[in-house]
């Protein structure tokens, strides 16, 4: 019997990573709420945890990646989204990537000023910062904490490029941000919509907005002049693959200039995740999805492979990519850039922020 209840959760367990050599997780842990006496099994409440990183850009050199810097306000993402590569990080700090990932999160309230020191050095080059890489930067605690908004309000003040990824119609908060940063050519959202169907978006992304909803932001960043892009990402085979055109046509209607799609990807730590999920909401079918999934990864669960690992390999990808490019051009998802400046960069003035 579970020591606590999984509902509203994507994973359905909290097994760890074996590649940090951590201990399974059992019941005996102090770190374990108390099992209530009456209920026997208490649902998973989410804590929230102050963390003070020394810094706040991170940096990569990926060869298949659009950005060479991006931010993560905070660490886990109570969204919960069954497939999420973020997963593993949750070890750092020697906890799960299953439930603890959704439940036990980390923010960083002086994410802004941290930032405001790093545009402050003598030297930086200005290039477009992405938010939204790793963990949502509009999930439900963003609502109390409000640091997305406050290193959006100092990317405005500085006049730095910025794009937003995000499965939450919450971003329509700073819109009186975003809009003046898009008129200048400074930011562009992509939102995530991964099914159209309520119920699957549901048991795949339980704490995420429904799909009408991130639709109705789609339509409403456009409508505003903030470029929002449509990432169907990830595509599950055989469970909403079927859907792929679907999407791109809502996406059309919504206004959106252009999207993208991305196969599912199971990192190590991900994958036996994935596989009790699939045995416990598509039984008939967990088989099949798996199999299919290796198809894609050559054999595997997961191809970490640069290039092959975004679009997939064999028949499959063949596949979902001539139905992408069928769909965009019977809908007239035109696929439209919209590069953004970096030559009105002002670095910060003085050792304060201005509107914190």
């Amino acid at each position: 019997m579970p020591v606590e209840s999984s509902h509203g959760r994507g994973a359905t367990r909290n097994a760890t990573p074996t590649r940090f050599n951590l201990k399974e997780r059992v019941a005996e842990g102090e770190w374990l709420d108390q099992v209530e006496g009456i209920d026997g099994v208490p649902t998973r409440r989410t804590t929230v945890t102050i963390e003070h990183p020394k810094s706040i850009l991170t940096r990569n050199s990926s060869p298949d990646i659009g950005f060479d810097r991006s931010i993560n306000a905070f660490r886990g993402c109570e969204h919960g989204c069954i497939y999420c590569f973020a997963r593993p990080t949750h070890a750092y700090h020697d906890l799960s990537p299953g439930v603890d990932f959704e439940s036990r999160l980390f923010v960083k309230p002086k994410a802004a000023q941290l930032l405001h020191a790093a545009l402050s050095r003598p030297g930086y080059e200005c290039r477009p910062i992405a938010m939204g890489t790793n963990t949502d930067p509009y999930q439900p605690i963003e609502e109390r904490w409000r640091i997305t908004r406050s290193v959006v309000e100092l990317l405005v003040e500085t006049r730095h490029p910025f794009t937003i990824t995000t499965k939450s119609d919450r971003v329509l908060r700073d819109l009186d941000l975003l809009k003046p940063a898009a008129d200048l050519r400074l930011a562009s959202v992509a939102i995530s919509i991964t099914s159209l169907d309520p119920r699957t978006a549901r048991t795949m992304e339980p704490r995420a907005p429904q799909p009408r909803k991130r639709l109705a932001a789609v339509k409403a960043l456009n409508a505003a002049g903030v470029p929002c892009y449509v990432a169907i990402a990830p595509v599950v085979p055989q469970i909403t693959d079927h859907e792929l055109e679907h999407i791109v046509e809502a996406a059309v209607e919504a206004g959106a200039p252009g999207g993208f799609y991305l196969p599912v990807r199971l990192p190590n730590e991900v994958a036996p995740l994935f596989r009790a999920w699939l045995e416990t909401n598509y039984p008939d079918r967990a088989a099949k999805v798996m199999a299919t999934i290796n198809s894609l990864r050559g054999g595997r669960d997961n191809d970490p492979n640069f290039f092959s690992r975004m679009r997939g390999q064999g028949p499959w990808a063949d596949l979902l990519k001539t139905r992408f490019e069928i769909a965009a051009a019977k809908y007239g998802l035109k696929q439209a850039k919209f590069p953004l400046r970096t030559d009105l960069f002002q670095p910060p003035q003085g050792d304060q922020l201005r509107l914190l």
